[in-house]
């Protein structure tokens, strides 16, 4: 899995994918969906501006990867429990927010699945896979989003010997097939980052 993303000519990336990698990319972003949840599909005959006045939730998601890809907009877990202002801001803010963010979310997962689907991958050749801006943007979110619940899944920490311990994992490791997908990603990401620089 050595494909990185290359600039193409006005605007926009392209990368090079063999089978595999489109269905491991493909599954990742299903999970992804799953894991932020379905999107609530407007009820015939109400009034689709309602939809934006809809309240969303107010306290933290429990799971701590959906905690991670929903974080607290005031402090986050470092709000000490006494501090009533930071969490009635905080649900004040996630009630307003969260359905919008998940929204995004979805569609951003939706974008790579729908460019991979397209996408004709021919034997062991593979393909080329080449995103317009707009959907350079939208993969670019979808692969953050999913180093973040890949990253929290692993407990990765920000501590460079922690790193270095879950990357020298040995191959019968349960976690080294997440570790391998972690690490791609971000290869991945990165070289969509630098693509989309001017």
């Amino acid at each position: 899995m050595a494909g990185l993303f290359d600039a193409v000519p006005g605007g926009g990336a392209a990368v090079a994918l063999d089978e595999v990698e489109v269905a491991i990319l493909r599954s990742l972003a299903v999970q992804l969906i799953e894991l932020v949840g379905p999107g609530d599909e407007p009820v015939e005959g109400e009034d689709p501006l309602a939809s934006l006045f809809a309240e969303g939730p107010s306290e933290p998601p429990s799971d701590p990867a959906l905690a991670r890809l929903f974080p607290d907009a005031y402090g986050g877990p470092d709000v000490k429990p006494d501090d009533e202002e930071s969490r009635a801001l905080s649900a004040e803010f996630r009630r307003y927010t969260e359905n919008d963010l998940r929204t995004r979310k979805r569609e951003d997962a939706l974008a790579v699945i729908r460019s991979l689907d397209a996408l004709t991958v021919a034997g062991e050749g593979g393909a080329v896979l080449k995103l317009s801006p707009e959907e350079s943007r939208r993969w670019l979110g979808a692969l953050n989003d999913l180093r973040l619940a890949i990253g929290t899944r692993l407990e990765v920490t920000d501590d460079e010997e922690d790193a270095g311990e879950l990357y020298r994992l040995p191959d019968s490791d349960p976690r080294k097939p997440m570790v391998m997908a972690y690490l791609w990603l971000g290869g991945l990401q990165e070289s969509l980052v630098e693509t989309l620089m001017p």
